[in-house]
């Protein structure tokens, strides 16, 4: 390696640059790892409220079966008054 007799390359300067440059990596590779670590928590709890959805989905009930019991004990309560009990 040449260097330029006006402006000498220091080993101190070159181990500093080095020292950083690891420090800014190590930096990085905890931000990426942090990041990985929140999308699994992410697609595990977008999994969890999926689930939870389809259960809420299949335990209700219809508004259709909910309007014809309705109307079924409002006929109930009809012929039985009209019948006089």
């Amino acid at each position: 390696m040449t260097t330029d007799p006006d402006n000498p390359v220091v080993p101190e300067e070159l181990a500093e640059l080095r020292r950083v440059l690891e420090v800014q990596l190590a930096r990085i590779d905890g931000q990426l790892a942090l990041h990985t670590h929140r999308d699994d928590q992410t697609a595990k709890d977008q999994d969890d409220l999926g689930t939870r959805l389809s259960a809420l989905e299949n335990a209700r009930w219809p508004l259709p079966t909910v309007a014809a019991l309705t109307s079924a004990g409002a006929l109930a309560i009809a012929v039985w008054q009209a019948l006089g009990h």
